[in-house]
């Protein structure tokens, strides 16, 4: 009894493996066809597997004609029935793909991608959800392109416009002095000086947004305390305010330790101090604070400017920004806010502006160090 069954199983072994070698061999000549007729091939050899070893069984076991034929008979049913079930699947799995590629042609032309409204199978499912999660980014990185071109653009304008009048100047004292027709060459020679110092600014400015912009900005951290930085950034900008007859002053400035490169942290709360005392009237204050916000050390600076308006405080930081009341010098070219924020993040910081009761709040939040 263990011998026939080991026998049949044999037989029917080989059936199968003679049909399985045959799909194969088939699948490989079709391999760059539809699915459908793949999904044909692979209900045949089924099929033909099933009567491969049900034909040599009935051989072995010397079946009767007629058993043979009813064999033969219900195996041809199946078939009839498997191929049936793989076409229909196959003809929805093309219609479902044929759908997946029109809308993504969609995406290559204008970035745009609407997902079929139903996918046959959950891999095609798969696919739609993340070509639409890519269609997304492509539209949002379009979007930040555009903008930083629009950005780019405005600010080619303005640094045309800053260099141009300086130079035009700068020409005319070069050619009077050469005429000879200067009564005091020294006060020429004092504005020329001013001029070419304004202007070595504003390429300073345009390197080192070029670096920050590049993601090149080299930075050494070390263990500083706020205090320090806020007391060296209210030494350093004294000067300018007494000639603007702004009082700077330090209120609430708490001994906080960050871990910051100090000479680009300096350069942001000069950016930050020049900039407000130069939009705060005479007789106005300018005040730095500094204090612990959860995890995050704040660095405030309040200035008296009236405030902004509320459409342009997304803008505050854009590169070339600058409000309607500063396209003139000493204005400069609207980048110190946006070297402001490119060193802030590059310390996995942030930058935020708020308006307050007579002017507007300047924040940069900086991770706090481990005490």
């Amino acid at each position: 009894m263990f011998g026939d069954t080991l026998l049949i199983a044999l037989y029917a072994a080989i059936g199968a493996a003679a049909a399985g070698v045959s799909g194969t061999a088939a699948l490989r000549l079709l391999r760059n066809r539809s699915v459908a007729l793949s999904l044909a091939v692979v209900a045949a050899v089924t099929v033909a597997a099933m009567l491969a070893g049900t034909l040599l069984v009935s051989w072995a076991m010397l079946l009767s004609d007629h058993d043979l034929w009813v064999v033969t008979m219900v195996c041809a049913m199946a078939a009839v029935a498997s191929l049936t079930v793989a076409l229909l699947l196959g003809r929805s799995v093309v219609t479902g793909s044929r759908a997946l590629t029109e809308a993504t042609r969609a995406l290559g032309d204008d970035g745009s991608f609407t997902p079929p409204a139903t996918a046959p199978t959950a891999e095609l499912a798969e696919l739609s959800s993340q070509l639409a999660a890519a269609s997304a980014k492509l539209t949002a990185s379009r979007e930040r392109e555009r903008a930083l071109e629009a950005s780019r653009r405005e600010l080619v304008a303005w640094i045309s416009h800053d260099l141009r009048t300086p130079l035009a100047g700068l020409q005319a004292m070069t050619e009077a002095l050469e005429d000879g027709v200067v009564p005091e060459p020294g006060v020429y020679h004092a504005r020329i000086r001013t001029e070419v110092e304004r202007m070595s600014g504003m390429v300073g400015d345009l390197f080192e947004l070029s670096r920050i912009q590049a993601g090149v900005l080299a930075l050494t951290p070390t263990r500083l305390s706020v205090y320090d930085l806020v007391g060296d950034a209210i030494a350093g900008a004294d000067a300018l305010a007494r000639e603007q007859g702004v009082r700077l002053v330090g209120e609430g400035v708490e001994r906080l330790p960050v871990e910051v490169d100090g000479r680009e942290m300096s350069r942001v709360l000069a950016n930050l101090l020049v900039n407000a005392i130069r939009r705060t009237p005479a007789d106005g204050t300018v005040a730095v604070s500094a204090r612990r916000e959860s995890d995050s050390v704040v660095l405030a600076v309040t200035d008296g400017c009236g405030g902004i308006p509320a459409e342009d405080l997304p803008r505050v930081f854009d590169t070339g920004w600058r409000g309607t009341d500063a396209r003139t010098p000493p204005a400069g070219a609207g980048l110190g806010l946006a070297i402001v924020r490119g060193i802030v993040e590059a310390h996995r910081g942030r930058t935020a502006v708020h308006n307050v009761p007579g002017g507007c709040r300047f924040e940069v939040h900086l991770p706090a160090a481990a005490r």
